[in-house]
């Protein structure tokens, strides 16, 4: 009996003392839990522990390492002038202080070949520089190959097509657009206007160009119809055969034979009436102006030959309405800046950055766009067109005529071609095909050109030879160029 009452004892005591230890662990709730924001998954893996509060910040990243670039540019003006291309340089070392940009003096005699040549003889050629002959560098092999960069960088896709393919060799990029500016005919309408005249329009055809010429050109009242005949037989050829781009080029060869450049030379004589060039010395004097240079703003000519980098100018000087039409057939020129990287810089990633903030790159327009402003001028137009920044060019230039020019760029004929073709210079200049011309011996390119309308000979007589001439320096170019890459 004692034994049995032991044994209740202890079941007693065990039971209070299992009672009271599971009263300590599950404690009563007297609150609810805060709910989620909203409704999550349940998670997979316990949440991270918090630090101590004794835990130290983390380490800051190191700094970038200094960087020196060497940079030559023909468009930087002087110290004094601090024009806007300086100071894009300056706001690209303020948001990267790790870098320096060092100038580099391309002023000695000899022109911007030479002083490259010069350079690159002493293994010094400048880290970024302006490039007007970019297959020559090529061949002497002093640019970078910058296509890893640009196939991974995603602005490189609202860049125009015309203008990415100027500066590739076989699936190479070896340039960067610095600037691109259509290039055509500007008119003023306010002097089509007054003589009761419709104003050309961007698309306008050729024969409401040759009645826009004529019709309201009057020198007894000191106005033109046309500033100059020089460019006439750029655009011709492509107003005739659209296969043809400017100066008869077409992708390939020059069409120096062709029926639409031997209309051009011969289009380029018959307007010369018509011109600045065609004026007398006593018809001169009707004229305000003391070249064709300064007819436009004078009111002094219907239409002028330019090119959109003076459409700043025109904003802030023009004292009436006036439009960018490009050329007849609803297409224009374009003019375009090549920047190119050394092959042989020591950083070339950071080489490519700044010479992409110089070229295409969005936010250094922002900046450019805000310094034209607050000189009260206009940036230029923008190289890489997205929307954005073409809105933003819009903000300064509002013109119907440069605007659908900026529609149409991939169509536009390229006048930059020396700076692009091979043997171009030769072809279309330097070149000397073994030809005499009364006195004047063994003549250039530049000659049998500029003076087919003087009467000095007949174009049609040498047309062939010329176009031969021309076809073999491109061929030979081509292929000298090719066999370095």
């Amino acid at each position: 009996m004692k034994k049995f009452t032991a044994l209740i004892s202890l079941t007693l005591i065990a039971i209070f003392v299992l009672a009271a230890c599971s009263t300590a662990a599950t404690p009563t709730v007297t609150t609810p839990p805060i709910a989620p924001e909203e409704p999550t998954a349940m998670p997979t893996e316990p949440p991270a522990a918090e630090p101590p509060a004794t835990e130290p910040p983390a380490a800051e990243p190191p700094a970038a390492e200094p960087v020196t670039l060497t940079y030559a540019n023909w468009n930087l003006g002087t110290e004094e002038e601090n024009n806007i291309q300086r100071q894009l340089v300056k706001a690209y070392t303020d948001l990267h202080p790790n870098v320096t940009i060092e100038f580099v003096d391309m002023s000695a005699e000899g022109g911007w070949e030479a002083n490259l040549t010069a350079f690159a003889a002493k293994g010094e050629l400048p880290d970024v520089f302006m490039a007007n002959n970019v297959p020559l560098y090529v061949q002497n092999d002093w640019v970078a190959d910058l296509s890893e960069f640009t196939a991974e960088d995603p602005d490189w896709a609202d860049v125009p097509e015309v203008l990415k393919d100027s500066f590739t060799y076989s699936g190479k990029v070896f340039g960067l657009p610095a600037a691109q500016f259509v290039m055509g005919y500007f008119v003023n309408k306010d002097l089509y206007e007054a003589a009761n005249m419709d104003a050309p329009e961007y698309g306008f055809t050729l024969e409401e160009w040759n009645d826009a010429v004529i019709g309201l050109h009057n020198v007894s009242k000191g106005i033109l119809g046309l500033d100059e005949q020089e460019f006439i037989t750029g655009w011709y050829p492509n107003a005739i055969d659209p296969n043809l781009k400017w100066f008869s080029y077409d992708g390939e060869k020059m069409n120096y034979n062709s029926v639409a450049f031997k209309e051009a030379i011969a289009k380029t004589g018959e307007m010369k009436p018509y011109t600045w060039q065609g004026l007398t010395e006593e018809q001169k004097a009707n004229f305000k102006s003391t070249g064709p240079g300064e007819l436009f703003l004078n009111q002094e000519v219907g239409m002028r030959w330019d090119a959109s980098w003076s459409v700043p100018g025109y904003v802030s000087g023009a004292t009436f309405d006036w439009d960018f039409v490009g050329v007849p057939g609803g297409n224009q020129a374009i003019v375009f800046d090549v920047m190119v990287v050394s092959k042989t810089t020591a950083n070339l990633e950071e080489a490519y950055n700044f010479a992409k903030w110089m070229t295409f790159s969005k936010e250094a327009y922002m900046k450019e766009a805000e310094l034209a402003r607050a000189a009260g001028s206009a940036p230029k137009i923008p190289v890489s067109v997205d929307d954005a920044s073409l809105e933003l060019y819009k903000e300064f230039v509002d013109k119907p005529g440069i605007l659908a020019a900026l529609e149409n760029l991939d169509n536009s004929m390229i006048e930059s071609l020396a700076k692009i073709v091979p043997g171009y210079i030769d072809a279309r200049w330097e070149g000397k095909p073994g030809i005499d011309i009364g006195q004047d011996q063994d003549v250039n390119m530049w000659f049998m050109f500029n003076f087919a309308n003087d009467g000095r000979y007949k174009y049609e007589d040498y047309a062939a030879k010329l176009e031969e001439f021309a076809n073999k320096i491109l061929a030979d170019a081509a292929a000298e160029m090719n066999k370095n890459q």
